[in-house]
């Protein structure tokens, strides 16, 4: 929520705000659009969508339309890009309201960028930050429960997804395509969108595959792809992103190229290798299905785990889920702060230990001790692994407080303490 939206909603009582809010949105992305000229009609345009995956797909995309020379913007998670310029980003917000995006995509046009990926949330759709934005085609990746307070039920944050698709049929662009992954529930609703070009995807698709800590292998078009990037996640990922860009016209060797080169991307499985003699990760699972398949890619380590939970106020539900998977997988959990908001942090970590029924988890409340414990009491050949916030900027805290965060850095700060 920007600066101006939460200053009209203390002002304006709750019940009046919710009315007018949906109206306040749709206007804003309109005035954008009118203010820079409509700018995706005049650029191919790629949305992503999803509740993981979505992140890593768009970089996945970008990387292989850029080994085929493609000149490229994007709006993710992680970063804002416009051709060659980069930089994080610290909204702590995937898709930035007002006229963030339309401004961006008058950036791409004009620098002379030929594609714009966009990951598309469901807050997003629900707040009408991708209204007006033409796109020529959409990646589902996976859907499962989250943002449930928000959206009121796991079904209407299913329909703010399905949204997404409907303004891709709506779109006025040629040669549409929607890519849908229909190993999940949800993609075949995803493919049943008015859209000439529908292109299912399946992990069978990419066979035979291997998955290891040290990478992926899959078949594409009859061609070994290769990968540093670990996790049957990101064959996912990458085969979604390799079938978009076939539609479009890349070759097979572009797509086999950019996987293989792609730089392994920042707070997704991250690697920090400062010498020490174990391995540490930083990745972003902040959900229970991503956190298991976070701590699958590293089946057979002695795991040494630490996690938070869900942001305070929000998705209460998955937090003993949460608990219970570090009990499965985990050799040592540590629990500690995350992103309280307004809630009693003390409350959030009790409630992922009321999921933790088989080993005692150790509390540090304090994030940075929480690491520099875990670093201290790993020996050769453990992994440690840090979950929930990726490369958030941020630890969100009670009355607005923002403290300047990230986990990579943390770890190697304290890396250095104990090895100076």
């Amino acid at each position: 929520m920007d600066s101006t939206l939460r200053k009209i909603k203390k002002i304006i009582p709750r019940p009046i705000f919710s009315l007018f809010q949906p109206a306040y949105h749709y206007g804003m992305a309109l005035s954008g659009a009118i203010r820079y000229g409509f700018p995706s009609r005049e650029i191919i345009v790629i949305g992503v969508t999803g509740t993981k995956g979505k992140s890593s797909t768009t970089e996945f995309l970008n990387a292989i339309l850029e080994a085929d020379g493609k000149k490229t913007a994007m709006v993710n998670g992680i970063r804002f890009k416009t051709g060659e310029k980069s930089t994080p980003n610290r909204f702590k917000m995937t898709m930035p309201g007002r006229m963030f995006i339309q401004k961006k995509l008058r950036e791409a046009v004009n620098t002379g960028c030929e594609y714009f990926i966009l990951e598309i949330t469901s807050e997003g759709a629900k707040q009408f930050r991708n209204k007006f934005i033409d796109l020529d085609a959409l990646i589902f990746t996976n859907l499962s429960p989250e943002h449930i307070e928000s959206h009121g039920s796991y079904e209407k944050y299913r329909d703010a997804k399905l949204s997404i698709a409907r303004a891709l049929e709506n779109s006025k662009k040629r040669n549409k395509a929607i890519i849908a992954n229909i190993d999940e529930p949800e993609g075949k609703k995803f493919l049943a969108t008015k859209v000439k070009n529908k292109i299912p995807y399946s992990l069978k698709d990419a066979e035979p595959y291997q998955t290891g800590i040290n990478g992926i292998t899959f078949t594409f078009e009859g061609e070994n792809i290769v990968s540093p990037l670990p996790g049957v996640f990101n064959i996912y990922n990458a085969l979604s992103a390799a079938l978009c860009a076939k539609h479009f016209g890349i070759s097979v060797k572009s797509i086999a190229l950019g996987i293989k080169n792609m730089p392994k991307i920042r707070g997704r499985m991250e690697k920090i290798n400062e010498g020490q003699p174990f391995e540490v990760y930083v990745d972003y699972a902040h959900t229970a299905d991503s956190l298991k398949q976070a701590y699958e890619s590293l089946k057979g380590k002695n795991l040494i785990c630490i996690l938070g939970s869900t942001g305070g106020g929000r998705d209460k539900w998955k937090r003993p889920e949460m608990g219970a998977i570090a009990d499965t997988y985990c050799n040592h959990i540590i629990l500690t702060n995350e992103d309280p908001y307004d809630e009693d942090p003390e409350n959030i970590i009790n409630e992922v230990k009321s999921g933790i029924k088989n080993k005692t988890p150790e509390i540090i409340p304090d994030r940075r001790e929480a690491i520099y414990t875990a670093l201290s009491i790993a020996k050769q050949g453990d992994a440690i692994i840090i979950t929930g916030k990726g490369t958030d900027p941020y630890i969100m805290e009670a009355n607005g407080k923002k403290t300047p965060w990230d986990d990579a850095s943390i770890v190697r700060e304290e890396l250095k303490v104990l090895n100076p």
